[in-house]
C-alpha cells in the first residue's frame, strides 16, 4: 500500500451511508464507474472487477477457453497465483526461464512451445515490463493467446501502451501490496467483446445468466468472484492518485539510476529493462557478479534479492511441484487423462539459469512519498554497499544514512512469505 487517506475514508463512508453495498442497481454505481474509467485509463474497451488478482487471472484464462489438454507457458519468476490460475482451468503450466530483466525470456518461450501449447502468460513482475513486441510476434506467428499478467504492474506500460492493453486479455491485482489498492481486488481488461463477456460470466455466472439469456452466448457455471461497492469506491479514489504516484516513482528511479551509474567501474551493473521509461519504476534493479556478492550487498544495505522473495520463484510453488492441482484428486489436472501428453514433470533445478539471475539481482524499492533527502540517502547507501562488496572497503568504514520511507519489505510480498516461514 502506497498512499491512502481521507478521500478513501470518505468514499467508503459515502457508500456505507447510502446502504448500497451491492454493485448492481438501476443507476451507475461505484464498480460500474470504476470499470468505465479504468478501461479509458488503459485504452481498452472493457474492464471487469473481481474479488482478487488471482480470480482475475482465472477469469481471463477461462475467457480464452483454456482447459484439459492445454499447456500454458509461464515464467519461472512470478507470484505462484499465475501457475495456480492455470490449474483452475484444468490446463497445465509449463515453466520457462526469465532473462536478466527478470521477466519471461522470449527465446525461452520460442524453445518451449510444443504441440499442446495454447497460451503465454507474460508477467510484468515487480512492475517491470516484459518484452511485449517479441512476445506478441511469437504469439501471432505460432497461433498462441497472450494473457498479460499485470497484477504487479498497475499504472505501468510498454512503449507507450498500458500494461493489460497489449495482450489478448489482461489481469490486475489491487491487493494491499500493489500500486493501487482496495485491500483486495482485481480486474480483467480486453478490447475483445467475446472475451469480455466470457470473463464476466466467470466472475459472476448468476448475474450473467439473468442478463444474458437472449444475447446469444450460452452461460456456464462457475464459483463467482464479483467485487463490492466498497472496493469500487476505494478504487475510484486510488485511480485519481495512480498517475502522480507512478510519475514520482519514475522520477526517483531516474535520479537513483543517474547517480549510481558511475559505480559500474566497481562492477555494479544495472539490470537491463524493457521500456524503462514506461514501466512502473517500482524498483531499481542491479545485477551483481555473483549470488554471494548480492547476499553481502543486502547485509550492508537491506535491499531485496529477487530470488529470495518467497512464493515468487517456482522452487517455492509447493502445490505445483507436488502435483496438487485441486482439492479432490478426480478434479486434479495432473491426473486428467486429457493431460497425459502434457509436460507435467517439474524439478527445483529445471530453470537453473533463472535461479542464477534471480539470486544475483538486487532490487531497491522506490516510493511515491520519498523526499529528496531520502532519495539522496538511498543513493549514498547504494554507493557504500557497492564499495564494501565490490571495492574492498571495510565494513567498519561505512556509515549509512537514514532513508526515511525506504522499507524493502513494505513494497513486496517477501514480508508475508517470511512470516509464513517463521510460523
Amino acid at each position: 500500500m502506497y498512499v491512502v487517506g481521507d478521500e478513501e475514508i470518505e468514499a467508503l463512508a459515502r457508500v456505507i451511508r447510502s446502504g448500497k453495498l451491492f454493485r448492481y442497481g438501476d443507476e451507475e454505481r461505484e464498480c460500474d464507474r470504476f470499470e468505465r474509467r479504468y478501461a479509458a485509463f488503459l485504452g481498452v474497451d472493457h474492464t471487469a472487477l473481481t474479488v482478487s488478482g488471482t480470480y482475475a487471472l482465472s477469469a481471463a484464462m477461462i475467457a480464452v477457453g483454456l482447459g484439459p489438454g492445454d499447456e500454458v507457458l509461464i515464467p519461472a519468476h512470478t507470484y505462484m497465483a499465475t501457475a495456480t490460475a492455470v490449474l483452475t482451468t484444468g490446463a497445465i503450466p509449463v515453466i520457462v526461464d526469465v532473462d536478466e530483466s527478470i521477466t519471461i525470456d522470449p527465446a525461452a518461450i520460442e524453445a518451449a512451445i510444443g504441440p499442446r501449447t495454447k497460451a503465454i502468460v507474460p508477467v510484468h513482475i515487480w512492475g517491470a515490463a516484459c518484452d511485449m513486441n517479441a512476445i506478441m510476434e511469437i504469439a501471432e506467428r505460432r497461433g498462441l493467446t497472450v494473457i498479460e499478467d499485470a497484477c504487479q504492474g498497475v499504472g505501468g506500460g510498454y512503449e507507450g501502451r498500458m500494461f493489460g492493453s497489449i495482450g489478448h486479455i489482461g489481469a490486475f491485482s489491487f491487493n494491499y501490496f500493489k500500486n493501487m489498492t482496495a485491500g483486495e481486488g482485481g480486474a480483467i481488461s480486453t478490447s475483445d467483446e467475446e472475451l469480455a463477456r466470457r470473463a464476466r460470466c466467470a466472475i459472476d455466472p448468476c448475474h450473467f445468466y439473468w442478463t444474458g439469456r437472449e444475447d446469444g452466448m450460452k452461460p456456464f457455471a462457475g464459483n463467482g468472484g464479483r467485487a463490492s461497492e466498497l472496493q469500487g469506491a476505494m478504487l475510484n479514489v486510488q485511480l485519481d492518485r495512480i498517475g502522480a504516484m507512478i510519475d514520482a516513482m519514475r522520477a526517483q528511479k531516474k535520479k537513483i539510476v543517474a547517480a549510481t551509474s558511475r559505480l559500474d567501474n566497481l562492477g555494479l551493473k544495472l539490470s537491463p529493462m524493457n521500456s524503462p521509461e514506461h514501466d512502473c519504476a517500482a524498483h531499481v534493479m542491479y545485477l551483481m557478479p555473483s549470488a554471494g556478492q548480492a547476499a553481502d550487498f543486502v547485509k550492508v544495505f537491506p535491499a531485496v534479492i529477487a530470488g529470495k522473495t518467497g512464493r515468487h520463484t517456482y522452487t517455492e510453488w509447493d502445490q505445483v511441484l507436488m502435483g496438487a492441482g485441486a482439492a479432490h484428486p478426480a478434479m486434479n489436472p495432473y491426473n486428467h487423462p486429457d493431460n497425459a501428453e502434457c509436460r507435467t514433470e517439474y524439478s527445483r533445478d529445471m530453470c537453473a539459469g533463472s535461479l542464477d539471475i534471480l539470486n544475483r539481482t538486487v532490487m531497491v524499492p522506490t516510493s511515491p512519498t520519498a523526499t529528496d533527502a531520502e532519495t539522496d540517502a538511498i543513493i549514498h547507501n547504494i554507493g557504500m554497499a557497492s564499495r564494501v562488496v565490490l571495492g574492498g572497503m571495510s565494513r567498519e568504514e561505512v556509515e549509512l544514512r537514514p532513508a526515511g520511507s525506504f522499507d524493502p519489505q513494505k513494497f513486496d510480498m517477501a514480508a508475508e512469505d517470511a512470516t509464513e516461514e517463521a510460523l
